[in-house]
């Protein structure tokens, strides 16, 4: 492949923002493709993807050059890649036999896996002999994942029309509302999304709104709403008949949440933004079901969000934990009595997921509170994003969470 100096620059300028200012690598590079409208296709492909390959191999990438110069860490993940780098004068001090030799040196696997000594210990104490297939599944590139909007289309049908744009996808099995594409590209662009038949969510956060078991007809509350992505698929499930209010503390993702109700012909969401504890206690006993898919570490996600693991930090996990146990403790007086409520994370962690459940059962809070179910959802095994989910219900006032 035969590179071109203005996109290795967009990756050199990406790289800058993202360790040197410590930004997030899906906004930087939309600043990046909004500052070249004249790449096409291929431009935006190979920057997008050599970011984040790049983010996602730093340490071992640093490693491996012979030093922390842009440039050269970038013609050292070229060589390393087993690609031939261009006589550039940027590139003049790079050896390809060194670069190996030195590879052939390294016998850790934090360093061979890129990730922190911190992460590497922690996820050998939580997974046990698990941690080496999660953590080499966490490393590879994750699939593009749709969920079909099945107020406007099926699946079946979505797939023959995405086929008919170029947009080959296969259906996996126990994921009904899924469609894999079989190869990377920007599905944006496609009539079908423009329409709304599909949003972009993995497989695993499928899982989570049909954990609610919810019915059209209900009053649900999606407490950590984000940009909107489940509450979207419960507006699905629940064929658009009944309410569901989808609440955050950023008022600026619950725009966002609007604007993709309205392109999915959603029009049961209402948003309201999270201002104080009073937001949380007029609601209180007003819910069917409660979703709860609380802030955490993220590191389920690292396929998607390589950066993460050079972000996060065992105290940012503490600090994460803490709110974790908070929501938890306050969030669940909105549901009602015989309500269920599905707590939910992108963690692989037992610290922040069923050692949470366990403490708000044990807790004041939760007395009235049983577990009827939950999942653990790893990489290596389902091929998807490490996830949690766990459902319980609140038994009427005096019951028992045993």
């Amino acid at each position: 492949m035969k590179l071109h100096s203005n996109t290795v620059q967009g990756v050199i300028d990406a790289l800058d923002e993202i360790f040197h200012h410590q930004a997030y690598a899906d906004k930087v590079i939309e600043r990046i493709f909004r500052a070249h409208p004249k790449w096409g296709a291929r431009d935006r492909a190979f920057v997008a993807e050599t970011i984040y390959e790049m983010v996602r191999w730093w340490r071992l990438i640093g490693e491996l050059s012979p030093s922390d110069n842009l440039y050269h860490l970038f013609g050292t993940y070229w060589i390393w890649r087993g690609k031939e780098l261009p006589e550039w004068k940027e590139f003049a001090k790079l050896d390809p036999k060194k670069v190996f030799q030195k590879l052939r040196t390294i016998t850790d696997r934090a360093t061979l896996s890129s990730i922190p000594d911190w992460l590497d210990e922690l996820g050998k104490a939580s997974l046990g002999d698990k941690w080496p297939m999660e953590l080499a599944a966490l490393n590879d590139q994750a699939d593009v994942v749709l969920r079909v909007n099945t107020l406007k289309i099926s699946r079946h049908d979505l797939a023959n029309k995405l086929n008919e744009e170029g947009i080959i996808t296969y259906q996996p099995r126990d994921y009904p509302d899924a469609l894999v594409l079989k190869e990377r590209q920007n599905v944006f662009r496609s009539a079908a999304f423009k329409e709304g038949l599909f949003e972009v969510q993995d497989a695993s956060s499928q899982l989570v709104a049909r954990a609610l078991n919810v019915e059209p007809g209900m009053r649900v509350v999606d407490a950590c709403a984000g940009a909107g992505g489940k509450s979207l698929h419960l507006a699905a499930l629940m064929e658009n008949k009944g309410r569901i209010l989808a609440m955050d503390v950023l008022d600026y993702k619950l725009k966002n949440t609007k604007l993709r109700a309205r392109r999915a012909g959603v029009s049961i969401i209402e948003t309201r933004v999270i201002e104080n504890t009073k937001t949380i206690k007029r609601l209180k006993n007003s819910a069917d079901r409660l979703l709860l898919d609380a802030p955490c570490s993220g590191l389920g996600v690292l396929r998607r969000n390589p950066d993460t693991k050079w972000k996060i930090s065992l105290e940012e996990i503490e600090r994460v934990k803490g709110i974790q146990q908070d929501i938890l403790q306050q969030y669940s007086s909105i549901l009602r009595p015989g309500g269920q409520m599905v707590y939910a994370t992108c963690s692989i962690l037992p610290e922040e997921n069923e050692i949470q459940v366990q403490q708000f059962l044990a807790s004041e809070a939760g007395k009235n509170f049983h577990l009827l179910r939950d999942k653990k959802v790893l990489a290596h095994e389902s091929g998807y994003d490490g996830f949690y989910l766990a459902t319980l219900e609140r038994s009427d006032e005096g019951g028992s969470n045993t």
